[in-house]
Parts: structure tokens; sequence; C-alpha cells
């Protein structure tokens, strides 16, 4: 008997399915607009999203003009965010709180657009335009709703959001002095790109190796140099340690850095030698 009842499930089980998608494909071909929209809100509650999307979708423009056209908007923008449709959602939070800029919704909607911008947001090695987009759309937020109750969630997030931002600045600055190890004239570059790390990142906690990496790249960009040029590019060199050192005493890449610095003095006494000898050479 058991197994007889077992055997039947799958027909069961289609029978009800079909059934349902009977009652939603009738109701969604209905004239009844009272009718849609309470079926729509019964699926939204149900978070069966696609559905009640697919209703408020249909329903939007039979509603304007009615009380019900405001709240239905802001549900088909949560569809959408219910479904991973982040871009979606954005756009359609964006356009709510353009049209009803005064509604009971606007605040939630205006941080859900920056939510849902920051579920797109890509991993830290692919461009962070979106991140970038994400982020202003907090500031913003943050700038009309500064008494918020969703203002902790939000610091939180653009505070995650800003660490994407600056790991990747680092990489891409890193990145070039990586390419020192297959081309020497990417040496000035990476000691370029580093410093303009710290510049937009000042309080970065990668600024203790950016110094290093930088100052590594300087002795290398003067060891490379020419010997007319290698004076002032060992200076540099010098100089760097002995910032890096006020910054940084207690630095794990003390120890190199202080290799440079040695390095770099011992290349300058070279040079205070050979160059005023040419330079006799050259007067005579």
């Amino acid at each position: 008997m058991t197994k007889r009842i077992l055997s039947y499930l799958p027909i069961m089980l289609m029978v009800v399915v079909l059934g349902a998608c009977g009652k939603y494909n009738k109701i969604l071909k209905s004239d009844d607009v009272d009718k849609k929209y309470a079926a729509a809100l019964s699926y939204y509650e149900k978070e069966d999203y696609d559905k009640a999307g697919a209703l408020l979708e249909d329903l939007m423009p039979l509603l304007k003009g009615r009380s019900e056209y405001e709240r239905a908007n802001f549900l088909y923008a949560y569809t959408k965010y219910h479904q991973g449709l982040y871009l979606e959602s954005s756009f359609h939070f964006t356009s709510f709180g353009q049209t009803f800029p005064r509604s009971q919704y606007a605040e939630e909607a205006a941080f859900m657009n920056a939510k849902s911008l920051t579920n797109e947001s890509p991993d830290q090695n692919l461009d962070q335009q979106s991140t970038s987009q994400a982020m202003t759309a907090l500031q913003e937020f943050m700038r009309r709703y500064p008494q918020s109750k969703y203002m902790q969630e939000a610091n939180t997030i653009y505070d995650e959001l800003s660490r994407k931002i600056e790991l990747k600045a680092f990489d891409n600055a890193r990145q070039y002095y990586k390419l020192t190890n297959y081309d020497p004239q990417y040496y000035k570059a990476a000691v370029v790109a580093l410093e303009n790390f710290r510049k937009n990142f000042p309080s970065s906690t990668y600024n203790e190796e950016a110094a290093y990496l930088r100052l590594d790249a300087q002795f290398n960009y003067a060891k490379e140099s020419i010997e007319t040029k290698q004076r002032d590019r060992y200076l540099e060199a010098v100089a760097m340690y002995q910032a890096f050192v006020d910054a940084y005493p207690q630095s794990k890449f003390l120890r190199n850095a202080e290799e440079r610095y040695d390095a770099s003095r011992q290349a300058l006494e070279r040079l205070s030698k050979s160059q005023p000898a040419a330079a006799t050479a050259t007067n005579q």
C-alpha cells in the first residue's frame, strides 16, 4: 500500500504544481486590479519574488493615481534585489527616490540602492568601478540621512569597500615593482606609483611595505643609471631610508632597508672619488 502511494507522489506533485501555475497565469491575465495586487503581496510574503515582481510590473501602470502605487514601486525594486538582480534593483530604488522623495520609504530606498551597488562590487583583483559607485551612493545616503537607523551598517559597508579600494591601489602600485624583475626601466615607475599610493592613502596599513619597496626601487634605479645620474639618485635613496627608519623603527623590513642604505653610502663614496678625478682629467 505504501509503495503504491509513493509511486503516485510524482504525479500528485505535478498536479499541484500545474494547478498553482494555472492559478498564477489566471491572476496574471486578470483585469481585476485589486485581486492582482493582493496576489502580488501574497507572493511577495511567500518570498516568491519572481511571480510577485511580474505581477507588480504589470500592475504599476494601472495603479497610477492610487495609494497603492507608491508601495508597489518600492516592493518591485525589492523583488529585483531578492532575485540577485542588483543593477536592476539599484535602478529601481533610485527611480523610487526620485519619484517619491517624501515617501516614508525614501530613506530605505536610498540605502538599498547603495547596498545593491555594494553587491555588484567585484573581487579585489578586478576593476573596482562598481565599488567606487557604491561608495559614492553610501556617501550620499549618509549625507542625506545622518540620523538613519541604517547608519551603522552603512559605515561598516563603507569601511569594507574602502579597504578593497585601498588594497587594489596598493596591488596596482606593487605591480610596477614586480615588473622590475623583467625590465629595469620600471624602477622609476615603481618609485612614482608607490609614492602616489602613500599620498592617496596616508593612513594605509600597507604604507610600511610601500615605503620599503619604494626605497628598494629607488636604490636599484640609481644602481642601473648611468654614472652621471647615480649620485643624485643614491642621495634620494638615502633620504628615503632615513624617512623610513623615522616612520617605522621596528619594521620587519628594517634589515633589508639598512642593506640598501649601506650600499647607497658605499656607492656615494665611490662616486665622490671617481667623479672629481674624471673632472680633473677633463680639465687637463
